[in-house]
Parts: C-alpha cells; sequence; structure tokens
C-alpha cells in the first residue's frame, strides 16, 4: 500500500517563502519519479516540479523557474517543494505525486491528499 503524505502548507505574504514536504511510504514499482501539482480554485491541476527517483534530473513549469526547488532525500522516503518569492497567483492545493516519468506529461498512479498554500498580497 503506497501512502504519499504532504505536509508544510499555510498563509504566506507576497514574497515569502514556504517548504513543502511529501513523506512516502510503500513500493512504487516504476512509479519512483515524483512531482507535485498544483490546483488553483476554478482552473484545471497544472504540473509545478518534478524529480527522478536518483534526483540527478529535475524538470520545472516556466511559471515557478528561478523560484521553486524541488528535492528529494531517499533515505528519508521524502520529496520537497521549496518555494520562495511566492507570489497570490502561486495559490493553490499543491499534491504530491508518483509518477512513470520526470515530464508535465508523466501518468501519476499515487497521489498525496493535498496541502494547502494561500499567498495573500
Amino acid at each position: 500500500q503506497v501512502q504519499l503524505v504532504e505536509s508544510g502548507g499555510g498563509l504566506v505574504q507576497a514574497g515569502g517563502s514556504l517548504r513543502l514536504s511529501c513523506a512516502a511510504s510503500g513500493r512504487t514499482f516504476g512509479y519512483d519519479n515524483m512531482a507535485w501539482l498544483r490546483q488553483a480554485p476554478g482552473k484545471e491541476r497544472e504540473f509545478v516540479a518534478a524529480i527522478t527517483w536518483s534526483g540527478s534530473s529535475t524538470v520545472y513549469a516556466d511559471s515557478v523557474k528561478g523560484r521553486f526547488t524541488i528535492s528529494r532525500d531517499r533515505y528519508k522516503n521524502t520529496v520537497y517543494l521549496q518555494m520562495n518569492s511566492l507570489k497570490p497567483e502561486d495559490t493553490a492545493v499543491y499534491y504530491c505525486a508518483a509518477g512513470d516519468r520526470v515530464s508535465p506529461q508523466a501518468q501519476y498512479r499515487y497521489w498525496g491528499q493535498g496541502t494547502q498554500v494561500t499567498v495573500s498580497s
């Protein structure tokens, strides 16, 4: 049984920072690449960032490049999303997911429950 549990969301002012964590348990056989996606009210879910199992390769959405950093600790089986210079348009529910590749077009088999990030102007 695979479980992904996000934490670290909250309310922050524009320009501030937050770090999200996603703790994974269970084997994800073939879906070892981890990603963060987000969904704002009234909008479709969108890709934010992804990282390979080894941590050697990352991909970012253009909207977060240079501000967000995805990383993982394989020993703790945890993936992080460091978010800096936050903007009100970053407000969304952020989801951790396990996918078959490091790509916005990945197939995601396992999902966390989501954590709310709210950025005030």
